[in-house]
């Protein structure tokens, strides 16, 4: 068997070094970028602190905003929509009521329908019989020998 040497070194123990200093060089390049990345983030960090301690920025941009939120907040009433909103809730559980009453009457009127339906033929079938008996009867009034 033969064995390859590197300036002294088998290549045994290459192929076991080369994995742990390339995981090696990998975790220094990852802790360097996120402390980088931390630096970064600290000091944007501290730009907007100090914008955010200066209040008359937040006064002058958005005093107005909120004033005007603020407004429509009691032009709206949105304090008293919970109680009108309860109000609708119940008037539309009546509704819901009402509906079922309605649909319950619906379906018996549906019913004396097609029961009367053909109640009409049959009155005026007997109608036409009740009159042609009293003109018989009146004709056997006029003519009792006929």
């Amino acid at each position: 068997m033969s064995e390859i040497n590197l300036g002294g070194l088998k290549a045994v123990w290459l192929t076991l070094a080369l994995p742990v200093l390339s995981g090696i060089s990998g975790a220094i390049y990852f802790g360097y970028d996120a402390i980088k990345r931390f630096e970064i983030v600290e000091e944007t960090n501290g730009v907007y602190a100090d914008d955010i301690t200066d209040l008359s920025i937040i006064d002058k941009d958005y005093g107005s905003r909120i004033q005007s939120l603020e407004q429509a907040m009691q032009d709206n009433d949105v304090r008293g929509l919970a109680p009108k909103l309860s109000e609708i809730s119940t008037q539309m559980e009546t509704i819901l009521e009402q509906q079922k009453e309605l649909l319950d009457l619906r379906s018996k009127i549906e019913k004396a329908e097609t029961i009367t339906d053909g109640l009409g033929d049959k009155l005026d079938k007997y109608n036409t019989e009740i009159d042609d008996l009293w003109k018989a009867f009146d004709e056997a009034v006029k003519n009792p020998l006929k």
